[in-house]
């Protein structure tokens, strides 16, 4: 299973249309989050799609990423767990996933 980040999301996004969309492209997503703002509750722009298939995830990857959803050019990537991250950060994780773009950039962080 991969959980893969989706950013860069239209705000009136559903979890339903994400799902569509992922099928679309072959890809038969799992659980699907979007991220909302703890205080308003208003969309934040990205979230995460579970898929069971390693196959399929990278194939979601591949025919979604910058490709456009509801008008927006829309990034999807691989994920890894906060912990993993947080653990190369020097931080604590709370469970969620990150672009490996942003572990990287963690780290860079830490070194230099």
């Amino acid at each position: 299973m991969k959980k893969l980040y989706v950013g860069n999301l239209p705000f009136q996004a559903t979890e339903e249309e994400l799902g569509n969309w992922f099928s679309q492209a072959g890809a038969t997503p799992g659980n699907i989050t979007l991220v909302r703002d703890k205080f308003s509750g208003q969309p934040r722009g990205f979230g995460f799609v579970e898929i069971n298939n390693d196959e399929e995830a990278e194939r979601a990857i591949q025919a979604l990423n910058g490709h456009d959803f509801m008008g927006r050019n829309v990034v999807a990537g691989a994920g890894v767990a906060v912990g993993a991250a947080a653990g190369a950060a020097g931080a604590t994780g709370n469970g969620l996933a990150l672009p490996l773009e942003f572990v990287s950039l963690i780290q860079a962080c830490q070194t230099g």
